[in-house]
């Protein structure tokens, strides 16, 4: 008789999990032999993290959505828009305070219209979030006339380029929306609602749930965390550029699916989340050490996606 674990896919189903954290432990072991030097430094650790901070605030929220069972496919061109708007709004004489308001009510404005084309009106979010992809990617164009926005004020630079202590600001940033998301998730009514429409919406409804509204507050979450990684974008590159978050949204996805296999119910999480940001952190600051082509680190981030999504069925299979 054939063990269960001799088994070849109940073997990769139980791996699957443990897959992910040895990916992210083999990459740390092989840029440490590699570049030793450079790789195993504190100074390369806090670059790591500044790297990835914008990142993991668009990675936390794409969680948000992903767990109710969607996914947002606007996030990077979002927050894209939210810089050119806030630049514009600097350079023409607005003071820093108001004008990150008013961007961020921006991203909150385009996440209610995100919800509502996906739990009001019925469609996919493929089809909605794609959409409203090309939509804001048009408008930062248009607003920019697809030029970068230069002569932010240093005040507002500091949000991106300044330190708290001995921690970049974006990190700062970074770590209190990834713990106001797993509050949100792990300690909330609305956190719990999420996870009941995620894992079954019909049952989330027959038991009392507003499904609409939930995946409404979803998409809500998501416009508003993406609009404040703009933002931080924006003062970390000390200009606006209308295209500069485009690669939020492939990375966010690859960050949850990696995630998603480091839950025993197949569902995403922030833990699993952050795991996947540090795989993808790790790999692309161990090829720019490596001097790896730039276009050869596009295709390993396609490779990463589809590993992702390979190890998250095989994690549902699991099941």
């Amino acid at each position: 008789m054939i063990s269960h674990l001799a088994r070849p896919g109940l073997g990769l189903a139980r791996l699957a999990p443990y897959g992910t954290l040895l990916g992210f432990l083999g990459l740390i072991v092989l840029f440490s032999v590699l570049k030793p030097a450079v790789f195993l430094t504190p100074l390369n650790f806090t670059n790591v993290l500044e790297q990835i901070a914008i990142l993991a605030m668009v990675s936390a929220v794409q969680t948000v959505v992903m767990v109710v069972g969607d996914f947002d496919l606007s996030v990077g061109a979002l927050a894209s828009l939210v810089g050119v708007i806030v630049a514009q709004l600097l350079v023409q004489g607005m003071s820093p305070v108001p004008a990150v308001l008013l961007a961020l009510l921006v991203g909150l404005l385009a996440g209610a219209v995100n919800g509502f084309l996906v739990a009001y009106l019925g469609l996919s979010a493929f089809i909605a979030t794609l959409a409203t992809m090309t939509s804001f990617t048009g408008l930062a164009l248009l607003l920019s006339n697809g030029a970068t926005v230069f002569g932010l004020p240093d005040g507002f630079v500091w949000l991106g380029q300044g330190r708290l202590g001995p921690l970049p600001m974006p990190v700062v940033v970074a770590a209190l929306v990834v713990a106001a998301v797993w509050f949100l998730l792990s300690a909330t009514v609305l956190g719990r609602s999420w996870y009941a429409v995620g894992g079954n919406a019909e049952a989330a409804r027959l038991s009392g749930v507003n499904t609409r509204l939930v995946r409404f507050s979803a998409f809500l979450v998501s416009g508003l965390g993406s609009g404040l990684a703009g933002v931080v974008l924006t003062a970390r590159l000390a200009s606006g550029h209308p295209t500069a978050g485009d690669p939020l949204m492939l990375s966010s996805i690859a960050a949850v699916f990696l995630g998603i296999t480091l839950s025993r119910a197949g569902q995403p999480l922030v833990a699993g989340t952050l795991v996947g940001l540090g795989i993808v952190g790790v790999l692309n600051n161990g090829l720019n050490i490596m001097q790896v082509n730039s276009y050869v680190q596009q295709i390993l981030t396609g490779v990463i996606i589809v590993l992702a999504v390979s190890l998250s069925r095989l994690s549902r299979r699991r099941r």
